[in-house]
């Protein structure tokens, strides 16, 4: 299951995760966004204990998803060791999360 995180709990959860963690950056209002949602979850299933899956959601959260030059969303950010390895802005298959999550593990 994913976690919910906001500009304050960002550096602890994600930064200094001892996992490769992915960032899903949503808001409510948006199609894509929840369209993609399930998908994300069932990747936070599939990959629990190898991968930490987080959502932000940019309406309640502005300077994190600013930090990164977020300027679209659904923009999913995977992060190892604290760096950025991958990123993916928009609706995407499964497959595609997927692939770029086994390249980070």
């Amino acid at each position: 299951m994913s976690v919910a995180i906001t500009d304050t709990d960002f550096e602890n959860v994600v930064i200094k995760s001892a996992l490769p963690v992915l960032v899903d950056f949503w808001a409510p209002w948006c199609g894509p966004c929840r369209g993609i949602g399930p998908i994300v979850e069932e990747l936070a299933s599939e990959y629990a204990g190898r991968l930490q899956v987080c959502k932000m959601n940019v309406d309640e959260s502005s300077k994190v998803p600013a930090m990164f030059g977020i300027r679209a969303i659904p923009t999913l950010i995977l992060f190892k060791d604290g760096e950025v390895v991958d990123q993916i802005t928009g609706a995407v298959a499964k497959s595609t999360l997927a692939a770029m999550i086994e390249k980070a593990l």
